[in-house]
């Protein structure tokens, strides 16, 4: 997983706002207006179990000005991946909650109106997110923004739907730590990861110079296919789980905001339909399928590409 250098997050503080959080301009800190935002309660209770609370409370040592920016899930965009209290929240690997905490954060302050299409921002761990415009509204990645330039003595916040999530690593290595449990403890792809190792693609989708946008099947997924267990993948024939794992690549990675038209091709020469985008995300059909297949956690950033979990495994 990433190392963070810097110190910049919290992205909220568990800290009671006092004067000792307020500067010179008598703003609160970012810590102070997410501890006075009921619909920030989640985020702040991530903070806490990710270490990583309180240092937004003072100026930023790593900006001349002393200013972070930070783009704030809101509580429903965290229940989005069903973390609602402190006990949902256990759920997650404390490194990986502390480095998705990080993702949201950078040094400096961002104002909303250089948030523009086509733009970029370093985060916290290095890992940068994308800037893209769909209609009249503006994204951070796959996550729209809702709010902008909530000012602080100490920075900036923006608020937005959908937690965003970095892997920092490729879409294999991304797949083995879901299966792995070393995202989320409960694993998620076991059965997707045994279908690319006896398929052979996992060189393909490992290597840096391929970039795919990939709807990745859930274990249930596999399951509700025909697969009772991981072994029944790892029997299945290698060219039949090559042509079934291609249907679900798409060249060059694109968060959900991203996606444009009704249809696309897919590296293995089949076609998929979107349905509508709707609450930042869409239904996805195959011809080998009758009813589409839902996203279970979109817009997951890996280093060569974009990862979205799906409920259904799109057959060709």
């Amino acid at each position: 997983m990433l190392k963070n250098k810097l110190i910049v997050m919290a992205v909220v503080g568990s800290f009671a706002l006092t004067s000792c959080e307020k500067f010179d301009d008598q703003r609160p800190t970012i810590s102070g207006i997410a501890v006075a935002n009921a619909d920030f309660s989640t985020l702040e209770g991530a903070a806490i179990l990710g270490g990583v609370a309180g240092v937004l409370s003072n100026k930023n040592p790593n900006d001349p000005n002393g200013n972070y920016t930070v783009f704030a899930p809101t509580n429903a965009a965290f229940a989005r991946l069903g973390l609602v209290d402190e006990g949902s929240l256990g759920a997650l690997q404390g490194s990986f909650l502390t480095n998705t905490l990080l993702y949201h954060a950078s040094n400096g302050n961002l104002a909303g109106s250089a948030i523009n299409a086509g733009g970029s921002s370093a985060s916290a761990i290095g890992v940068p997110r994308r800037f893209i415009s769909r209609g009249a509204d503006k994204y951070i990645n796959g996550s729209k923004i809702l709010a902008t330039d909530v000012a602080a003595s100490n920075g900036t916040v923006h608020v937005i739907d959908k937690v965003m999530i970095a892997t920092g690593v490729n879409i294999v290595a991304s797949a083995q730590l879901l299966s792995g449990s070393k995202v989320f403890k409960g694993p998620e792809l076991t059965f997707l990861v045994a279908a690319v190792v006896k398929s052979g693609l996992a060189p393909v989708l490992s290597d840096p110079a391929n970039n795919f946008t990939i709807y990745a099947p859930t274990d249930a997924a596999f399951k509700a296919a025909g697969f009772p267990t991981v072994q029944s993948v790892s029997d299945a024939p290698a060219a039949v789980l090559q042509a079934v794992l291609l249907n679900h690549a798409i060249p060059g990675g694109r968060f959900t905001s991203e996606v444009s038209g009704t249809t696309a091709a897919t590296a293995g020469g089949g076609m998929l339909n979107y349905g509508a985008f709707t609450n930042g995300t869409f239904t996805i059909k195959s011809n080998g399928i009758t009813t589409p297949a839902n996203m279970v956690i979109p817009d997951i950033l890996c280093s060569n590409g974009v990862v979205h979990l799906i409920d259904r495994v799109l057959l060709p």
